[in-house]
């Protein structure tokens, strides 16, 4: 069966129970916890997990140990047990059995330990219900609220769990409903929302000689970047986004490594370290970030007046504006950022991106089985010696060695 989640939003009875979700976790759980912890001496974890009207969509395909349980002439109580629940019951309180348990193949015993344990939890979840008024229309069962919980052997390392499913006429219940007690939020406020987002251009491995051989007014073209995508961060998650290039960025190649002096070069030059380029935090609306998830090809062009940084290791080293030399990525350096001014360029950038009734009772059991349907500036500069260059800023992978 096909659920329209629009539908769900949209009904009546789930927009309640939303609204009353918290009245039945505090109203039943402990009692519920409470009621396993006298029976069965603290042996089991119950947890509430989940509420509805509907009993087909608790169910997976699942067989049930059902116990209906007669609170007077016109409402009735149920209480089911998914196998897997009395599997875990009995294997704690009978032992662990040579045999798969199947509950078609149940014993009396069993299902007397069974039956003992749904009647003490409806002795235990009465009083939570309100006695039935005699002036009322009655209709026997005629609304229900089922409420799920999960039980777990406290004992065990495993992960297993099983299901108790009680049903509950709601003509006896008076759940409380959250009140906003404050502003709220209209559907229509969320899409103009704003988070703060980095834009990633590329990442690139580069030799240390030339990370420490970087000038003003170099250009550093980034080898794995496409101009038609640059990555979204947001804290951990990362976002591919489809760009429309600005081609007044275009400048033409040129290699300025021409005459280099090789032999200059030791082993510790030619160790590689990645290097990322990506802009300032800028500020994204939730209705531009839905379109990014679509698909959409977006238009940045506000981006490249921002400034791009080159950092290592997380450190930032150089700062520059975006350019397009072919079809790649690139960074035109406009600063250096000298190695003292590092800590001090990192505390400056975490700054800007912050700115983010006793009545007889008669039990019934039976077994049924469900399908689901549902950055200093350089200028001209006189001859200086070469500053050397300080490696142990950076850590190094094995295999760059």
């Amino acid at each position: 069966m096909v659920i329209n989640t629009n539908d769900i939003q949209e009904s009546i009875s789930t927009k309640e129970l939303f609204r009353e979700y918290n009245w039945y976790q505090n109203a039943f759980s402990s009692v519920l916890q409470e009621a396993s912890d006298n029976f069965f001496t603290k042996n089991f974890k119950i947890e509430f997990v989940g509420l509805s009207k509907n009993i087909n969509c608790l169910l997976n395909n699942e067989s049930c140990f059902v116990t209906k349980i007669k609170i007077d002439d016109e409402y009735d109580m149920f209480f089911r047990l998914t196998e897997k629940t009395i599997d875990i019951i009995l294997e704690k309180t009978l032992g662990k059995s040579k045999n798969k348990f199947n509950i078609n193949k149940i014993s009396e015993l069993e299902a007397k330990i069974i039956t003992a344990f749904n009647s003490f939890m409806f002795d235990s979840l009465k009083p939570k219900m309100n006695e039935p008024d005699p002036k009322l229309l009655k209709r026997n069962n005629f609304d229900m609220v089922n409420m799920t919980f999960i039980l777990k052997d406290i004992a065990q390392d495993s992960k297993e769990a099983g299901k108790i499913i009680v049903t509950l006429p709601l003509a006896l219940l008076s759940p409380e409903k959250i009140e906003s007690s404050g502003k709220t939020f209209k559907n229509t406020d969320f899409p103009e929302s704003e988070i703060f987002a980095k834009i990633i251009m590329g990442t690139m491995k580069f030799p240390l000689y030339d990370i420490k051989s970087l000038e003003t007014d170099d250009v550093v073209v980034f080898e794995n970047s496409d101009i038609h995508k640059m990555t979204l961060e947001m804290g951990e998650e990362h976002l591919d986004i489809n760009l429309n290039p600005n081609m007044d960025l275009l400048i033409p190649e040129y290699n300025d490594m021409e005459g280099e002096d090789m032999a200059a070069r030791n082993i510790w030059d030619s160790i590689e370290v990645e290097m990322n380029a990506e802009f300032d935090a800028v500020k994204i609306t939730l209705a531009e970030l839905k379109n990014i998830e679509d698909g959409l090809v977006v238009d940045l062009t506000s981006l490249y007046d921002n400034n791009v940084t080159l950092k290592v290791e997380g450190k930032p080293i150089a700062s520059g504006t975006l350019v397009i030399v072919n079809d790649r990525y690139g960074v035109k350096i406009n600063n250096i950022i000298a190695k003292g001014d590092v800590s001090t360029a990192g505390e400056a950038g975490e700054n800007n991106e912050s700115n983010e009734n006793n009545a007889p009772n008669e039990v019934m059991n039976e077994t049924e089985n469900y399908t689901n349907e549902s950055g200093s500036q350089g200028g001209e500069e006189e001859e200086e010696e070469e500053e050397d260059f300080d490696y142990s800023d950076f850590e190094l992978e094995d295999d760059n060695l």
